[in-house]
């Protein structure tokens, strides 16, 4: 697969589309998701281009894999939703029901979000 690089996140990375930033480093970028599922809903995406979390996790530098998950904890501790808990999720590619061509994590926390789809 090729990057599409008209997809919005991509096009929130560029500054052409606004985004409501809750937090950013020099690898990743976190911001309010404008559907929240939860009270909090944030949207975790790497800098670079990639696709899905395999293609993230196979070839992303150390410095980036680092980067994207120490500002998931700084949302996560930011949000106070470390002790009453949250879930981490990445939807990828078509049976996953990934929406928007470019890897990203949802933090939602903030209420009891019942079990796990099995």
């Amino acid at each position: 697969m090729s990057y599409d690089d008209s997809n919005i996140f991509a096009k929130i990375l560029r500054g052409e589309i606004p985004c409501e930033k809750v937090l950013e480093n020099d690898y990743a970028l976190a911001f309010d998701d404008i559907a929240p599922q939860a009270p909090v809903h944030i949207l975790v995406i790497p800098k670079l281009p990639y696709e899905s979390a395999s293609q993230f996790l196979q070839t992303a530098s150390d410095l980036e894999l680092i980067g994207f998950h120490r500002l998931i904890g700084e949302v996560v501790s930011l949000k106070g939703i470390h002790d009453s808990g949250y879930r981490l999720i990445a939807n990828t590619n078509r049976n996953g029901h990934q929406e928007v061509p470019h890897y990203h994590v949802h933090v939602l926390g903030g209420r009891d979000l019942g079990r796990m789809v099995l």
